[in-house]
């Protein structure tokens, strides 16, 4: 009988400079998150912003007997996405793509930003909205549009996880002080986009900024002081 919920999920954190890319340096001070998210079963599964030492990555999936069917962005930045890192480059998408034969998923407004930052072209690319819904087997992965960090940031919602990228951290959420951030849509996405999510849903973010690896997003709500704004005005003053 083939495994379902839960039992069929295959979910796997990965952790810069610990789990992977353990010679790089950089990559232990950036303390970057790595998921593989696939379905057990079908053994395929999808790489979210593979970065750093993207062929270790691919091992660590191969290792399990997953097939890796393609990769989800969350948005351009290089210990993302790959490309120049304050003169240090970054392996990411384009060699992951390179290697797989498969695509990068990413939102629309998001596009442009990863062509110039990686150097790939179009046909590299599937374009989304949020709301959209990419499958690695049998599991569904829901897209969720959260501008804000960049134009084009996504969530990955997936049976009860939250794939934030820069979004949200355990007790801190994105800089909005970059190129193609927001303050404002970063406070709408904080207290209106993901405040409909269920209090159980599992954070699972894209740096270990936290004490933890993970946190729920009630305990979060509870603790963490950027889910805790009154207001837009207070908001704009507290982000500067």
């Amino acid at each position: 009988m083939n495994p379902a919920g839960e039992e069929r999920l295959y979910f796997r954190q990965l952790l810069s400079g610990v789990d992977f890319a353990r010679l790089q340096p950089a990559a232990a001070q950036m303390v970057n998150f790595v998921y593989l998210i696939g379905d057990r079963v079908a053994k395929e599964c999808v790489v979210v912003d593979p970065a750093w030492d993207v062929s270790s990555v691919i091992r660590e999936a191969e290792a399990d007997g997953m097939k890796v069917s393609g990769a989800l962005l969350s948005h351009w930045h290089p210990d993302h996405a790959g490309g120049d890192l304050f003169g240090t480059p970054v392996e990411g998408l384009a060699r992951f793509l390179e290697l797989t034969k498969t695509k990068g998923h990413v939102h629309r407004l998001e596009a442009e930003w990863v062509r110039q930052m990686t150097g790939l072209e179009e046909p590299d690319l599937v374009l989304h909205d949020g709301g959209d819904v990419v499958r690695a087997g049998e599991v569904e992965i829901t897209l969720l549009h959260t501008p804000g960090h960049t134009p084009g940031s996504q969530c990955f919602l997936v049976e009860g996880r939250l794939v934030s990228g820069d979004t949200l951290f355990v007790g801190a959420c994105g800089r909005v002080d970059l190129p193609g951030s927001d303050p404002d849509e970063m406070y709408r996405t904080l207290s209106e986009r993901l405040a409909v999510l269920p209090g159980s849903t599992v954070l699972c973010p894209g740096h270990h900024y936290g004490a933890s690896r993970t946190a729920t997003l009630d305990e979060e709500r509870r603790t963490n002081p950027y889910l805790r704004v009154p207001d837009l005005r207070t908001w704009r003053s507290m982000m500067g």
